[in-house]
């Protein structure tokens, strides 16, 4: 008898104030809805019925009882995401700690990891701001290309180009589905890895099937193509690669981002700044750069001769053979 009670001693301390709180809140659910059994229904019914003719005052009363189980209905919605949001998150958590002596050496640290190194020496590019953005973009452009050769060599035994700017191996494509997962995900970092995927599916598609349309609407041209594949959307995006986005997008925010923030971590905040600068404005430049000599290359291949000195030069330093070697893959309609 003495264990019993002390087991019931023991669960009614280890609950929480959310739940002694949410156990209140479904007694009064159950006591409003005998009363509205017993008091509302039955008058509005006889009314309908004609038995009984209601004042305006009562019809009132009842108005402002609906606004206020409204109100309430929209207050326990938001309490119940919440509540089942910093559940999730906190099991994820435990999760970590209680795998710390089991991971390798070479693991990812955990996002919780992160945000305390980040907070507690104050890092130039801590949580979500420009500098962090402005790094993840450059290394995912630059990882991107190694990745895309390295998986060409792979499956087609070649090496072939994956850049997406005219100087150095970088692919803005890259840099911005990383930056665009980042910023979407990073909320999500220390939940559970469904919430990544479906995200990660949602935003690499739209990342994807944004760039490919613009690429065709200034230049008419495509670096892929999906028409032959099922599920596609006009060619830009299918159900296999959408797929593939939402495992990148848990592998993003679980494992590739982590282990990018503690890199971005060693930087000083002095130096870091002024890196962050240097690659923005390197990227910037590039960007120009290409655009120019991609149309030019698109002008050329329609047969029109230079105009100016500017597009001469832009000839002479990206003739056709060095773009078919940077831009592989791409085709002009």
């Amino acid at each position: 008898m003495a264990v019993t009670e002390q087991k019931i001693a023991v669960e009614a301390a280890a609950e929480s104030r959310l739940e002694l709180l949410s156990r209140e809140v479904m007694e009064a659910e159950r006591q409003t809805k005998e009363n509205l059994s017993g008091g509302y229904y039955i008058r509005l019914a006889e009314e309908a019925d004609g038995q009984r003719e209601l004042s305006e005052p009562f019809h009132e009363e009842v108005r402002q009882e609906i606004q206020s189980m409204k109100k309430a209905s929209s207050n326990l919605r938001r309490a119940y995401l919440g509540t089942a949001a910093l559940a999730d998150e906190l099991e994820v958590r435990l999760g970590q700690a209680g795998s710390k002596r089991r991971r390798r050496r070479t693991a990812a640290p955990a996002n919780s990891v992160i945000d305390m190194e980040e907070e507690k020496i104050r890092h130039f590019a801590q949580g979500i701001n420009f500098y962090k953005l402005a790094l993840v973009c450059v290394i995912g452009s630059f990882a991107g290309v190694i990745v895309e050769m390295l998986w060409c060599l792979v499956w087609n035994g070649y090496l072939e180009s994956r850049r997406g700017l005219v100087y150095g191996p970088f692919n803005l494509l890259y840099g911005i589905g990383a930056l665009v997962l980042t910023l979407l995900l990073y909320k999500y970092r220390n939940r559970s890895w469904q919430l990544s995927f479906l995200g990660g599916m949602v935003v690499g598609s739209a990342v994807e099937y944004v760039c490919s349309w613009a690429q065709e609407m200034a230049f008419g041209s495509r670096s892929w193509d999906y028409s032959n594949m099922p599920f596609n959307l006009n060619g830009r995006i299918c159900l296999q690669y959408a797929v593939f986005w939402g495992i990148l997008g848990v592998f993003w925010i679980k494992d590739l981002y982590p282990r990018m923030a503690k890199l971005i971590l060693r930087l000083p905040n002095r130096a870091g700044k002024i890196l962050t600068w240097a690659m923005v404005a390197f990227l910037i430049v590039n960007s120009i750069v290409t655009l120019t000599a991609v149309f030019r290359w698109s002008e050329r291949l329609a047969g029109e001769e230079p105009s100016n000195a500017v597009e001469a030069f832009v000839d002479r330093r990206f003739p056709d053979e060095r773009m078919e070697r940077i831009f592989a893959n791409m085709e002009f309609s």
